[in-house]
Parts: C-alpha cells; structure tokens; sequence
C-alpha cells in the first residue's frame, strides 16, 4: 500500500513538478445537504465536486444508510472524475477528512493505488498559502481501469464474529457507543463486543493525523496492535473509512464494515449492548 497521506506543501509541490493529479472534493457532513453549494464558493483549483450521497453510495435500504456503489457505477464515476492511469489522485473536504476518506477507501478497494488525503483538508491548503476558485470544473473523462475487492470488507455475520474473536472498533462518538443517544439510527447502543475508538481521536486540534506512532499507540491502546484481525464500523460506514485510513497510516490493516450501525441496529435479531463494560 502507497502512502495514505499528502500535506499541502507536498500537493503544492506536486503540483508545481507537473505530477499529473486529480483532485476530488467530497464536501460532505452529516445531516448537512449543501456540499455543492460549498464547492461553489471555493475548492482547490481544478478539483471535480464528488456528491458522497449519490456518487460514493448505493441507495439506502437494508445495508444501511450509505451501502456500498456496485463496481460498474463507480468505475464509471471515477472515469468521468477525469481520472487517468497513473495519475495521482488527492480527495480532501472541509470537516475533519471523514468523507474524503470514503472517496480513497473505495478508490483503493478498486484497485487505484496513488490515492491520497490531503492531511488537514482544505483548512490546511488555506493555511499553506493555496488559492481557491469558484468555477464548476467538468473533467475531461479518464482511462483509468479499476478492478474490485482489494480492501477487506466485513458484511453483518463477520462483524458479529470479529468482535468475538478479533478487535471490532467503533468509531463514533462515546455518547452513540454508550447509548446515551442516537440522533440517526433506530437504536442505540453498540455491537456486542465492540471497543470505542473514536475516529475523530486520530486528528489533532488542527485536523492533521496524529503522526504514526502515536497512532500506533492509540490503537494498541484499544486492543488494535496487529497480534488480532481488526475491523472499524461507525454510523454509517464513512467515518469509519477514516479509521481505516489512520490504521493504515499506522501500519495496521482493518476491514470496513460498511453497514455499521445503521444496518446493524435496523436488522431485526440482532443484539444491541449498551454502557462501556461488555468487554
């Protein structure tokens, strides 16, 4: 696995080599509808407007609130993405790297090797000097040819027996792991057998990954120090896409599962702990 990272000095340099790169802002977050809008009053010049809603999801229904897309559908987006074999593709967004990182995961899942989070997102392009621009960007259609299953996935049973026999971390907030509330999904609570980890722990105050091995020791921390097979869920599957990113950024594989709770909780049979003592 390439490098899951890129600061904005190191875009900008990239930039400035004539590196070919593809940028994609995927300017999403929960419960907010107007990522568009946001690309609209300013992105990084040249970078394509990715809707994590109809373009990085399949419809909601029984896998959850953000399934999967089929392999077709997103080997065509990616193309009409203007991404071209060999380029370097670079996702970023504006709220702490969470649904970019849905964007790498799945590029990575089918096959696209040089894709990268832009470390901080568009606050850190802002800080290192980058300019903005307003224009829609159409992208000329790409070539680049994808493949599918290249990340390991946990669908609902091995979800189940990972938190039985491995280390299943759930990245959402404590209070939604607990059980103290649950804003979205028809539970609350946690997967039997889960450990917290919180996704958003794996960023500093400025939104930059922790460096690797802090990572590493947040991780062990949790149970997570390779010794085990670990897997990530959360809400919906994004952020725990981000998760995943700062595994492996630490050097640890985790398979995604990308129901998470929203699948989770609104399959009937299916037990529901509450509190932090179950493991």
């Amino acid at each position: 696995m390439t490098g899951v990272l890129i600061s904005a000095a190191g875009l900008q340099q990239a930039l400035a080599g004539g590196t070919p790169v593809r940028l994609l802002d995927v300017r999403w977050e929960l419960g907010r509808s107007d990522g568009y809008l946001r690309y609209r009053t300013g992105h990084l010049p040249g970078a394509v407007y990715v809707d994590l809603d109809t373009e990085l999801s399949a419809p909601a229904g029984a896998g959850g609130r953000h399934p999967l897309p089929s392999p077709a559908v997103f080997a065509a987006l990616a193309q009409g993405w203007g991404i071209n074999d060999g380029d370097l593709v670079v996702a970023y967004d504006a709220s702490g790297g969470g649904a970019a990182a849905r964007a790498w995961w799945l590029l990575r899942h089918a096959g696209f090797a040089d894709v990268r989070l832009l470390d901080g997102g568009l606050q850190a392009w802002q800080e290192a000097g980058g300019e903005l621009e307003t224009a829609d960007v159409t992208a000329v259609p790409g070539n680049v040819v994808l493949s599918w299953g290249h990340m390991p996935v946990l669908d609902i049973d091995r979800a189940a027996d990972l938190a039985r026999v491995g280390v299943l971390l759930d990245a959402r907030a404590p209070e939604r792991y607990r059980g103290d509330t649950e804003p979205v999904d028809p539970q609350a609570g946690h997967i039997p057998g889960a450990v917290s980890l919180p996704a958003a722990g794996n960023q500093d105050e400025r939104g930059r990954y922790l460096p690797a091995g802090e990572l590493r020791e947040r991780f062990a921390g949790a149970g997570a120090d390779g010794s085990k097979p670990v897997g990530t869920y959360c809400g919906s599957g994004i952020y725990a896409s981000a998760q995943v990113a700062a595994l492996a950024q630490a050097g640890i594989e985790a398979a995604l599962y990308p129901g998470s709770w929203s699948e989770w909780s609104s399959t009937p049979g299916r037990p529901v702990a509450t509190g932090t003592g179950d493991r």
